[in-house]
């Protein structure tokens, strides 16, 4: 009986699990709603859905976001996780699905004006599984003469077959007691 244990949690899973391959619309286990078709070109790549995903949560002050492309490049059940330090040192995070992030950072990101790119990478790959270290820097306006942050973000990403989806991003943002490792500016 012990065997088969590994066998029905593996069985379990699959019956558990969304189907997300064949780039049909999967459903948000948060939501319960279906995630929006994304671009072919957004997720047929690695380099290309890093570009959507800083690029959809750019933009001037004013300026609405296309937050179905947002949920069009998430996966099921994605979550982000911004970590931060209490004033007591003791280091924090939230964690918060896809629904939840637009709804508590998005109208600042609109209020405010918010342009994010990144400025260095390391990549691990292994089969469909990617762990990706972001460097990033953050401006209100594309014409600031230097970013008010910066910091690294942790991309986790699938290859489904067909398509790639965000999994998790985990960010922490650069202090002077931490900057940013120089391996992960790629020289910039």
């Amino acid at each position: 009986m012990t065997r088969s244990l590994p066998l029905a949690l593996f069985v379990a899973t699959l019956l558990l699990t969304p189907a997300m391959a064949g780039g049909q619309q999967a459903p948000a286990r948060d939501t319960g709603r279906p995630v929006p078709a994304a671009r072919p070109a957004d997720v047929e790549s690695i380099d290309a859905i890093m570009r959507a995903i800083y690029d959809v949560i750019s933009g001037p002050a004013g300026q609405p976001r296309d937050w179905n492309r947002f949920r069009s490049l998430m996966a099921p059940g994605a979550r982000l996780i911004p970590t931060g330090k209490r004033p007591d040192g003791v280091g924090t995070m939230r964690v918060w699905t896809a629904e939840e992030y637009i709804a508590t950072a998005g109208p600042g990101l609109e209020r405010d004006g918010f342009f994010e790119r990144e400025i260095g990478r390391k990549l691990e790959r292994y089969g469909n599984v990617v762990h990706l270290m972001s460097a990033y820097d953050s401006k209100r306006a594309l014409s600031d003469p230097a970013p008010f942050a910066r910091g690294v973000n942790s991309f986790q990403l699938f290859y489904d077959g067909t398509r790639w989806w965000v999994v998790t991003i985990y960010w922490e943002a650069e202090t002077p007691g931490n900057p940013i490792p120089p391996s992960l500016l790629n020289g910039k």
